[in-house]
């Protein structure tokens, strides 16, 4: 499996990880072997929130980990914080407080990577650097990052912070383009034209920002998945014919898609079945054609002026 850096840090990460927002519903037995099929394939990245499963993920994963604690050193343990029940609160005494009750749940000592969860509109970057501080200075966090954020409020935080920010993670999909589509329709009228998100995708390459795709199979927000749906034959008739070109499934496309963006994004997927992660993984050292990649931009019902 291809490995990319995780932003300005000195990580070596799979340019696949696996997102662990549905381990909570797994038994500790079926978690390690989703986890070992993972780790097999060449994963070590594995992506946690507090609310993943109102933290039974994190548990669940830590089980798992906790009986074989030679396993840690060999993968990187990424979580998020900040969401809590129908608001957000990056206050510096929650934060912390997450960030144990992460550790906890997850049998470690450290995070490789805490990332703010969603923007909290009443932040205070002053008391985010303190919590940032507390925990780099304890040991409890290695590298810090962001979920969600534009540049503005990134650029924010790094007035604060002293620490890199070297991860955002956003929504993106092949029917999720909004951060390509601005760039791709610049001087037109069309509505991709519209400039929604302040260039984050260019913002985060020149920043050197590891961009971590969330969701890359759904379509709209939380609208539901376009693989298979019967509802959208074009784009799936797409993803088959060039599939069959490479003998693989519509899903590793879907990824090898993501992954030919020259920003190296790192894409999260989060099934938790493991033939289905098998074949999904065989996109990682997939590099479909510049032709393709616009094939199935079209085929999204992207224009391309």
């Amino acid at each position: 499996m291809k490995k990319l850096t995780l932003g300005t840090s000195n990580l070596s990460v799979s340019n696949i990880a696996l997102g662990c927002v549905n381990m909570g519903k797994l038994q500790v037995e079926e978690a390690r072997e989703v986890i070992e099929n993972a780790v097999d394939l060449g994963i070590n990245f594995f992506d946690h929130a507090d609310i993943y499963s109102d933290g039974k993920s994190e548990e669940v994963f830590g089980e798992v980990i906790g009986k074989t604690p030679s396993r840690r050193d060999q993968i990187v343990i990424q979580s998020k914080a900040g969401i809590r029940n129908g608001y957000y609160d990056f206050s510096k005494e929650h934060l912390l407080k997450m960030v144990d009750g992460s550790l906890k749940r997850l049998k470690t000592d450290y995070l490789d990577s805490f990332l703010l969860h969603r923007p909290d509109a009443l932040m205070e970057p002053e008391e985010v650097a303190e919590a940032f501080n507390q925990l780099q200075e304890s040991g409890k966090v290695r590298h810090f990052g962001v979920s969600n954020h534009n540049p503005m409020q990134i650029e924010l935080l790094k007035k604060y912070v002293k620490q890199d920010l070297i991860v955002n993670q956003l929504q993106l999909s092949v029917m999720h383009t909004g951060m390509m589509d601005a760039g791709v329709n610049v001087n037109t009228r069309h509505d991709n034209s519209i400039n929604r998100d302040g260039s984050i995708l260019d913002y985060s390459r020149l920043n050197g920002m590891t961009v971590q795709a969330w969701s890359p199979f759904r379509y709209g927000q939380f609208e539901g998945f376009f693989v298979d749906n019967d509802e959208m034959p074009e784009i799936n008739a797409k993803l088959q014919e060039i599939a069959d070109n490479y003998n693989v499934t519509k899903s590793a496309i879907a990824i090898a898609w993501i992954l030919r963006h020259p920003a190296k994004i790192q894409a999260i997927v989060g099934t938790m079945t493991p033939e289905r992660l098998t074949n999904i993984a065989k996109a990682s050292e997939l590099e479909i054609s510049r032709e393709e990649w616009y094939e199935i931009y079209r085929a999204a019902g992207n224009q391309v002026p």
